[in-house]
C-alpha cells in the first residue's frame, strides 16, 4: 500500500505501513514484466500461443474494468443522479443481473456456432452500453444501460473459460486459468486508480467513454483470435434442449458443489466492491485517488495468490489448493468480523484482512472451474455459462443486502463476507467427502 494510500486518512501515524504495501505492487509490476519479456522472448509458435492468452485475459476484465474503474466515482455520482445510497448501488446489481442472464445464453450459444463470432456481438452490445451509461441522466437509465453493457461483457469471461477448456485437460486448465487470471490482474488493478485520475480532470462519464474506446480496441483485437471449437465439436441439437442440459447439469454434484464454494466467495468479494467505495471514503475520509491505492492493493495480492497457484499445480492438485484457499477466505472473514465489531485496528484493522480474503481469489476461482468442467468435455460452454451465472448472480443478492443493511459503518460489509468466506469453506468441504459417505450422513 502506497504512501499516499494511508496519507490520504489523515493519520500521522500510517506512514509506518508503507514498506510494505510498495513493495506488494512492486512484485505485481515485476510479475507482469516477466510475462512481458516471455513474450518477446520465445519461439512463434509460443508466441501465438501467448497472444491468445493476452486477448483472453483482455476478454475475461471485461466484468474487472466495467465495475472496479467507476468504483472511486460511485459517491460523486449518487450526488449527480441525485440518488440514494442504495439507489446508486443497485447500478451494480442492474450489471450482475445482465452479466448472469447473459451468460446462460452465450456459452450454448457459442457450442453451437464457436466462439469468435458471440465474442464480436458481445463486444459491440458492450460499447453500446458503456456509452448509454455516459449519456444517462437518471439512476433509472443507468440502470437500463448498465445491464445491456453486462450482456456483452459477460461474454467475455464465460468463453475465455469454455476456450482454455477446448484446448487443455483438467490440470491444464487449472494452471492456464491461473495464467490468464494473473495477466487480466493489471485491469482491475489500474481500475480503481485510473478511474480516481480521471476523476482530476474529467467527470465520471469520462470513465464509460473510456470503456466505449477498450470496446473498439478489442473489437480490432479478435482478428488475431483463432476458433478453438471444432465444427465436429459442436451441439448440433435443439436450442429447447440447452434448458434441459442446465437442469441435468444442476443435478452434477460435483460441477455444483465447485459452483456453490465459488459462487460464496464471489458474494463475499462483490461485498467487497460494493461496500468499501462508501467504507473507505466516505467512512475512514480516505480520497477517491486514495481509494484507488487500496484497492490495488487487493488486485496485487489477487495476481500472487495466482502466481502461488500455477507454481503449486506442479507438488499439489487443483482440489487440495482449492480447500486451502476456502480455509484461508473463511479465517480472514471472520478476523474481519471481529476488528469491525470491536473496532481493532481502525482502517488497517479492516484493509488487512480483506486483503488475504480478496487474495484467495488465486486459489479458489481458477481450480473451482477446472474441477467443475473436469468431466464435462462436451458441454464446457453450457457447464461455463451455468458457472458464470451461479457466481456473478451471487453477487446480486449480496450487492443488495450491503445496500440495505448499510448503517454508515463498515459492519454490514465485514458480517456479509465472513458469513460468505464460511459458507464457500463449508461446500468446499464437501467437495473431498466421498459421496457414498455423503449419502451415509443424509440417512442418519
Amino acid at each position: 500500500m502506497s504512501a499516499k494510500a494511508w496519507a490520504f486518512t489523515g493519520n500521522e501515524h500510517s506512514a509506518a505501513h508503507v514498506p510494505m504495501g510498495c513493495a506488494g505492487l512492486a512484485l505485481c509490476g515485476q510479475t507482469s514484466l516477466h510475462f512481458l519479456s516471455t513474450i518477446l522472448h520465445c519461439p512463434m509458435t509460443q508466441q501465438r500461443n501467448l497472444r491468445l492468452m493476452l486477448i483472453l485475459s483482455a476478454l475475461m476484465s471485461f466484468a474487472s474494468i466495467s465495475t472496479d474503474l467507476y468504483l472511486p466515482a460511485l459517491p460523486s455520482m449518487q450526488h449527480a443522479l441525485h440518488a440514494s445510497r442504495a439507489g446508486i448501488e443497485l447500478t451494480f446489481s442492474a450489471f450482475l443481473v445482465g452479466f448472469s442472464m447473459g451468460q446462460l445464453f452465450w456459452g450454448p450459444y457459442s457450442d453451437r456456432v464457436g466462439r469468435r463470432k458471440p465474442i464480436a456481438i458481445g463486444i459491440v452490445l458492450f460499447a453500446l452500453g458503456s456509452a448509454g451509461c455516459a449519456l444517462s441522466d437518471t439512476v433509472w437509465q443507468m440502470m437500463l444501460w448498465r445491464v445491456i453493457q453486462a450482456v456483452g461483457a459477460c461474454v467475455g469471461p464465460v468463453l475465455s473459460r469454455a476456450m482454455v477448456r477446448d484446448r487443455y485437460g483438467r490440470e491444464q486448465s487449472a494452471h492456464k486459468l491461473s495464467t490468464l487470471i494473473l495477466i487480466m490482474g493489471v485491469a482491475p488493478l489500474l481500475g480503481p486508480l485510473l478511474g480516481g485520475q480521471i476523476l482530476l480532470v474529467w467527470s465520471w462519464q469520462g470513465i464509460f467513454w473510456l470503456l466505449t474506446i477498450v470496446a473498439a480496441l478489442l473489437l480490432f483485437c479478435l482478428r488475431y483470435l483463432p476458433e478453438t471449437l471444432a465444427r465436429k465439436n459442436r451441439n448440433t441439437q435443439p436450442v429447447q434442449q440447452v434448458f434441459r442440459e442446465y437442469l441435468s447439469l444442476l443435478q452434477d454434484k460435483s460441477l455444483l458443489v465447485y459452483a456453490l464454494a465459488g459462487a460464496f466467495f464471489y458474494a463475499g468479494a462483490y461485498t467487497f466492491i460494493v461496500a468499501t467505495p462508501f467504507a473507505y471514503i466516505e467512512y475512514f475520509h480516505v480520497s477517491p485517488q486514495g481509494y484507488g491505492y487500496l484497492f490495488g492493493i487487493n488486485i496485487a495480492g489477487m495476481m500472487l495468490a495466482n502466481a502461488a497457484n500455477r507454481h503449486l499445480l506442479g507438488r499439489f492438485s487443483s482440489k487440495h489448493l482449492f480447500m486451502a484457499g476456502c480455509l484461508v477466505l473463511a479465517l480472514s472473514g471472520l478476523v474481519l468480523m471481529m476488528n469491525v465489531y470491536w473496532s481493532v485496528g481502525g482502517l488497517a484493522g479492516v484493509v488487512l484482512p480483506i486483503f488475504f480474503y480478496m487474495s484467495m481469489n488465486g486459489f479458489i476461482v481458477a481450480n473451482s472451474v477446472a474441477g467443475a468442467l473436469e468431466h464435462l468435455p462436451h458441454k464446457a460452454g453450457t457447464a461455463s455459462s451455468l458457472l458464470g451465472a451461479m457466481h456473478y448472480g451471487s453477487g446480486i443478492l449480496s450487492a443488495a443486502l450491503v445496500g440495505w443493511f448499510a448503517d454508515g459503518t463498515p459492519w454490514a460489509m465485514a458480517w456479509l463476507m465472513g458469513l460468505c468466506g464460511l459458507a464457500s469453506l463449508l461446500v468446499a468441504i464437501l467437495s473431498v467427502i466421498p459421496l457414498p459417505m455423503q449419502a451415509k450422513w443424509r440417512v442418519l
